[in-house]
C-alpha cells in the first residue's frame, strides 16, 4: 500500500475512537440505518482475449486502476440478540492507471464505477467492554460495472455491465454517548464480482470484445449507524448512603438435622453423632434455648403424621437431656407433614422430609 493510502487507513482507524464516548454498548434492536464512506483499493482484473496490437491479433491483458473511494448506505432490523440483517446499497469508484499487455504498459484514462446492492446477515458480539462491539458480516447483491471512457494510444472501451456479487465485513461499532442510538462504525470490506462480463471495445480501429474476471476491491470505511428504537440504558446504581452505627447484630441461629428412616422414630448411630454435637456446642456458645422441632414425610394421614413428628421430638429431646442439656432450656414441637425440606405431593416417602430440627439461640 501506498504511504498516503496507510495514512487515510489509519486516520480512519483513528476517528471512532475520537467520536466515541464512554456509553454502554449494547446489541442492536429495532430498525436503524448506516452510511459510509471510505478508500477503495481494486484488485487488478484479467482482460481475456484482447486486442492491443491494432492488427486484430487477440490475446490476454491486466488491467490496472488506481487507489479510489466508496460509498454505502443501509437499512436494516436488529433483533436484539446479536444477529441483524440489512439492505445495502453502494457506489465504488476507481481511476483507470494503465493495461498490461505482454510485458509493456499503456498508460490509459478514465475510470470504472460500480453501483448496486446487497443483502447482509451480521452478528454483533459482546466482548464485555462497555464502549465496544465488534461485529462480522456477510452479503451477497448485484453490482453494475461501468468502465467510462477508459482510453489509451492502443484504444478506447465504455459501457457497463452488471455481475453477482459477494461481500464480507469486519467492523468494531462505538457508541456515541451523547445521542441515543448513535454509534460510530469503523469497518472493512472485501467486495468480489462473481462472474465474469463481456465488453465491446476498439483498440487501433479494430473493434474488439473481451471478458474480464478475477475483480475484487478492499475498502476502509468509517461511518455512522443511528437506531431509531435502542433498550433503554440501565440506571446507575445509587450512592449508598451512611449507615448509622448499630449495635452488633446477634449471632444467627444454628441448625442441626436429625434423619429418620421411615415410619420410626428410633435414632440412628449417625442421628447420635448429631445430636452429641449439638449439645456440646451448646455449652459454648451462651445458648439459653433449644428448640427441637419434628416433621414427617407425606406418605402417611395428617393426624398420624403429627403423633409420629411428636414422638421423633421426644427422642431427640431425650439424647439431648442424656447428653447433658439442661430440660429446662428445651422447647419441643411436632408439626407433622408441614413445613417440608423437600415439596412434594402427597404419599410420597422423601428421606429428607423425615427428619428432626435442633435450632439453638
Amino acid at each position: 500500500m501506498q504511504f498516503r493510502a496507510a495514512l487515510f487507513a489509519a486516520t480512519m482507524l483513528a476517528a471512532p475512537l475520537v467520536l466515541a464516548g464512554r456509553a454502554a454498548a449494547q446489541p442492536v434492536t429495532g430498525p436503524y440505518v448506516s452510511l459510509g464512506a471510505g478508500y477503495s483499493l481494486e484488485s487488478s482484473p484479467k482482460a481475456k482475449n484482447i486486442y492491443l496490437d491494432g492488427v486484430g491479433q487477440p490475446g490476454d491483458a491486466t488491467a490496472v486502476f488506481k487507489n479510489g473511494y466508496d460509498v454505502t448506505g443501509a437499512a436494516g432490523y436488529g433483533f436484539g440478540n446479536g444477529w441483524r440483517v440489512e439492505l445495502e446499497g453502494d457506489y465504488i469508484r476507481n481511476g483507470a492507471n494503465k493495461i498490461k499487455y505482454a510485458g509493456t504498459g499503456y498508460p490509459v484514462s478514465g475510470n470504472e464505477s460500480r453501483y448496486g446492492a446487497f443483502i447482509n446477515g451480521l452478528f454483533d458480539f459482546d466482548v464485555g467492554l462497555p464502549w465496544l462491539y465488534p461485529y462480522l458480516g456477510a452479503g451477497l447483491g448485484w453490482q453494475q460495472a461501468s468502465y467510462n471512457n477508459i482510453a489509451g494510444s492502443a484504444g478506447s472501451v465504455d459501457q457497463s455491465r452488471s455481475s453477482f456479487a459477494y461481500q464480507g465485513i469486519v467492523g468494531l461499532s462505538f457508541p456515541i454517548a451523547p445521542v441515543m442510538g448513535l454509534s460510530a462504525t469503523l469497518e472493512y470490506r472485501f467486495v468480489g464480482l462473481a462472474t465474469a462480463r463481456k465488453y465491446d471495445a476498439n483498440f487501433g480501429g479494430v473493434p474488439a470484445t473481451f471478458k474480464t474476471q478475477g475483480e475484487y476491491n478492499n475498502q476502509f470505511n468509517v461511518g455512522l449507524r443511528y437506531e431509531f428504537a435502542p433498550p433503554p440504558m440501565p440506571a446507575p446504581a445509587p450512592m449508598p448512603a451512611a449507615a448509622p452505627v448499630a449495635a452488633p447484630a446477634p449471632a444467627p441461629a444454628k441448625t442441626y438435622l436429625v434423619f429418620f428412616d421411615w415410619d420410626k422414630y428410633n435414632l440412628t448411630p449417625r442421628a447420635t453423632q448429631i445430636i452429641a454435637q449439638a449439645a456440646s456446642d451448646s455449652k459454648t456458645q451462651n445458648v439459653t434455648t433449644l428448640q427441637v422441632n419434628g416433621y414427617t414425610d407425606t406418605s402417611g394421614t395428617p393426624t398420624y403424621n403429627m403423633g409420629l413428628s411428636v414422638k421423633r421430638a421426644k427422642a431427640v429431646a431425650a439424647q439431648l437431656v442424656a447428653d447433658g442439656v439442661p430440660a429446662s432450656e428445651i422447647e419441643m414441637h411436632g408439626y407433622g407433614e408441614t413445613h417440608l425440606l423437600v415439596p412434594t405431593g402427597p404419599g410420597v416417602r422423601e428421606p429428607q422430609n423425615r427428619r428432626v430440627e435442633v435450632l439453638y439461640h
